[in-house]
């Protein structure tokens, strides 16, 4: 059994996942002017630099976008002062402007379009062979665009794949006339999360919750023909997510370590250039040799790390230090655990052999924001070096619990604990703060104290708490 949660935010679009009753994914789209992740844009080459194989492109936005001189666009004779269609493949960081790429794809529910390649290709999960067959002639292949059928087109009847097809095609023409005749340089085709994770649902039994009636509606247009898929819409007072106990959930994926039930913990760490996951035996003393428990660990350890991959959303270059195997018949065990911990996946994730030293190198296409770019930011005491969670983030926490109490209890007194790193930003708009926690039409009690995570509230019920806290009180006249 899946459920998927989607919460409708004013900066983010949220996406949550549980199998089972636990949570096994969470991707998180902000809603910004910045280029994201499978937009399609008009643009124009400003530079092409052959010294660095990259190609320069306005796009219409301050930050000119950049992608790979490849020896296919240098036979396409690419030239300065050309437009073409590109599709973003990695947000602006700093300085840098997106990563684009010239082959801009169209996804429906059963195929997807891809510009600047030609042919037929079909998605490895479909195994029969009938259907590969049924697949691969039933159409021609047409020019300069390749076709990638869907695991769903191999239940699907061939009138419903056609229809699909030819939906698919009209919105390449669309974005075609688009490049030929517009003289605006910008965005052309969102081709949102949302968009992508609904074309991407498999055929279990599934219940999807939402927040918001127009994102509903977006919805039922996926599902409506899968009879394995229900909706609900929720309209509860406090958050999707808080009610349904998710943001606490999402909260402990902080933490860099994970325990195992064995008593062995992986360690998850990020760097400026990758994710690094290291293995460790611990406190594993069940098996009886040292051989057993390294194996024993690594195996658990590749379970664990194919979720937390999912969960946390990681992307990039992501490499396992797995503990040193003596005995090499293990390592093809412990691989094929780890890829199928990550078999759900669909084609998001590349896995690369064990080196001599035990490690694995991951590639995962991004898709939306990690967790730790939706729940952190630089702390300024550190200098940047150190990360506090978001204080948006944490109002959003504490708004739940505020609105939760006076629903049910008719509290209207709160007493308020943060960490002092916040101190600074709070007392600038406090007037914000307060209605950003819908705080304006109670007394709050705000107190900064030192190497606190996250925060604390406490409902404030009789007369003699208010005395103690009274120093804390907020005034805001």
């Amino acid at each position: 059994m899946k459920e998927v949660f989607v919460l409708n935010e004013e900066d983010f679009l949220k996406i949550a996942v549980k199998e089972n009753g636990e949570l096994v994914e969470c991707i998180v789209e902000e809603r910004s002017t910045d280029p994201q992740i499978g937009e399609i844009y008009k643009g124009r080459i400003k530079n092409i630099l052959p010294s660095i194989n990259s190609i320069f492109i306005d796009i219409g936005l301050e930050k000119e976008a950049y992608m790979y001189y490849s020896d296919e666009l240098k036979r396409l004779a690419v030239k300065k002062g050309q437009d073409i269609l590109v599709e973003v493949l990695k947000e602006p960081l700093g300085n840098k402007g997106a990563k684009v790429t010239h082959k801009a794809s169209i996804a429906g529910k059963y195929a997807v379009l891809t510009l600047g390649s030609e042919g037929i290709k079909l998605s490895k999960r479909i195994a029969s062979l009938e259907a590969r067959q049924r697949l691969t002639t039933l159409i021609k292949p047409p020019r300069d665009v390749e076709v990638l059928f869907r695991t769903d087109a191999e239940e699907a009847e061939s009138e419903e794949i056609l229809k699909d097809l030819d939906s698919l095609l009209k919105k390449k023409e669309q974005l075609e006339r688009k490049l030929n005749y517009s003289t605006h340089l910008g965005k052309i085709d969102s081709n949102s999360l949302m968009v992508r994770f609904f074309s991407e649902l498999d055929n279990i039994k599934t219940t999807i919750v939402c927040d918001d009636k127009e994102q509903v509606k977006i919805i039922e247009e996926f599902i409506k023909s899968k009879d394995n898929i229900s909706m609900k819409y929720y309209d509860g007072h406090i958050s999707l997510f808080d009610y349904y106990g998710i943001e606490k959930e999402i909260l402990k994926l902080r933490h860099k370590k994970v325990n195992l039930e064995s008593g062995g913990y992986i360690v998850i760490d990020k760097t400026e250039a990758m994710y690094v996951i290291d293995v460790n035996s611990g406190k594993h003393t069940k098996a009886r040799d040292f051989n057993r428990t390294i194996f024993e660990t690594n195996m658990e350890a590749a379970k664990e790390i194919g979720r937390q991959i999912k969960l946390r959303n990681l992307s990039g270059i992501i490499v396992v230090d797995f503990i040193d195997m003596r005995d090499d018949r293990q390592r093809p065990i412990v691989m094929k655990t780890l890829k199928k911990s990550l078999e759900s996946d669909k084609g998001n994730t590349k896995i690369y052999p064990f080196t001599e030293l035990d490690l694995v190198q991951i590639s995962r296409r991004r898709k939306g924001k990690s967790i730790y770019e939706y729940l952190e930011e630089s702390c300024k005491k550190c200098k940047s070096n150190g990360y506090i969670l978001k204080l948006s983030y944490l109002e959003n926490l504490i708004k739940n619990e505020i609105l939760r109490a006076y629903r049910e209890n008719s509290i209207n007194d709160f007493y308020i604990e943060l960490d002092v790193s916040y101190k600074e930003n709070v007392k600038e708009d406090l007037v914000g703060f307060l209605t950003r926690i819908d705080g304006l039409d109670k007394e709050i009690y705000l107190n900064f104290i030192d190497n606190l995570e996250g925060y604390n509230l406490e409902p404030l019920i009789f007369a003699s708490q208010k005395e103690n806290y009274q120093s804390y009180k907020i005034k805001t006249v």
